[in-house]
């Protein structure tokens, strides 16, 4: 079994294109990094769509722009998959940003909506809640998969700030209302008994009462783990419990939102799967989403349940994500074969030993020993978890 791409030998040489005539600012001039061995194709798409070519130097040198490349006559429209092309050319990768505000000296983001996830008849409290980012110097940029800092406001029983607590963002880089200034988070409220009396967690019981309109601390953003790859036809396989679902929605929206598809320019052609579990019905956090997704990209996409106290396994006990991982053992398998397929893990800690134990007993069938092939995924960056 493969797991990890085969080497292959290739012309790392990146150059720079600049051209005109795509998007709403059609005078403005744009630049495009690509490598040697995409220039011409680049060229091509980019011409098909309007594009005028204004140089092709490489990447980072002084000189003048050099000849630009000969490409072929288009004579007909770019054909494409059922997934529809982004509008715009893609930007040139940025730096993952990493701590841009800290504890001492954190981001107050205004909070703009604060409301609940859950339908009736479900368990617990679970909030959706937005802070407007505008104003920040430097401002607090992210992308899908990292973390950011909460300090609750008030002081502990010892006359101390309360400690920071780190929440998956919810949103993709742009925000909900992609406009590059909000950033989202998915907070259950943390109760447990303790000598007869339930206690709420600090922070959590802080965020799922906040009011808009509150200044709330926030540093970060952290975390380079659960980072999407930036290949747009790599498979993403994705088990998520509860509130692990936050960082799962902020890679669904990039693949599958319209708008979300034309801003970043990033054609997702893989196959995404999400494995969701939760108590009942009334739990599963973004469900309409999903199963929308699900409607328009059958082809990209597949959504598959575990409600532990509606549904049953095979052997009569409660249906967990473990059982649905077991029960579809064979394709996952099939999928991690192929070098270009991510696993994301998120949720409580307590899923992981059910999922390695389902994974144990599916590698084994095929002959194989999880337990080994398991930190070669992950030194190949292709098994990715966050548990809490």
């Amino acid at each position: 079994m493969r797991v990890s791409a085969t080497p292959q030998t290739t012309d790392e040489r990146a150059f720079t294109i600049v051209f005109t005539g795509l998007g709403g600012r059609r005078a403005e001039l744009s630049r495009l990094n690509v490598s040697y061995g995409r220039l011409r194709d680049t060229i091509c798409v980019l011409l098909a769509r309007g594009a005028r070519i204004q140089s092709v130097s490489p990447t980072g040198s002084e000189q003048e722009a050099a000849p630009v490349p000969s490409a072929p006559p288009v004579s007909a429209p770019v054909t494409t998959s059922k997934a529809k092309p982004a509008a715009k050319a893609k930007p040139a990768a940025k730096p993952v940003p990493v701590n841009l505000y800290k504890p001492k000296a954190p981001f107050l983001g205004t909070v703009t909506e604060n409301y609940s996830l859950l339908k009736d008849g479900a368990i617990g409290r679970v909030q959706h809640i937005t802070f407007d980012l505008s104003g920040g110097d430097p401002h607090l940029e992210y992308v899908e998969g990292q973390s950011i800092g909460i300090v609750p406001a008030g002081e502990d029983a010892k006359g101390k700030p309360h400690k920071l607590r780190l929440y998956s963002i919810a949103s993709t880089r742009h925000g909900d209302n992609l406009e590059d200034n909000t950033v989202s988070l998915c907070v259950r409220q943390l109760q447990y008994e303790k000598d007869g009396e339930t206690i709420n967690g600090v922070c959590s019981t802080y965020l799922c009462d906040v009011e808009p309109g509150t200044k709330v601390k926030i540093t970060g953003p952290v975390g380079k783990e659960m980072l999407l790859p930036e290949d747009e036809e790599a498979n993403v396989i994705m088990l998520a419990t509860g509130t692990g679902i936050a960082p799962m929605r902020t890679y669904l929206r990039r693949m599958f939102e319209p708008r979300e598809r034309e801003e970043n320019g990033w054609n997702f052609r893989g196959k995404a799967w999400l494995f969701m579990g939760a108590p009942k019905t009334a739990n599963l956090l973004y469900d309409d989403d999903f199963l929308h997704y699900e409607k328009e990209y059958p082809d990209n996409f597949r959504y598959t349940k575990a409600i532990s106290r509606e549904q049953q396994n095979p052997k009569g006990g409660r249906m967990y994500i473990q059982d649905r991982v077991s029960e579809h053992a064979e394709e996952i398998f099939a999928m991690i074969e192929d070098p270009k397929t991510h696993v994301y893990m998120c949720g409580l800690r307590g899923m992981e030993p059910g999922i390695d134990e389902a994974m144990s007993a599916a590698a084994e069938a095929k002959g194989l020993d999880w337990s080994e092939l398991r930190p070669k995924l992950k030194k190949a960056h292709r098994w990715h978890v966050e548990t809490y």
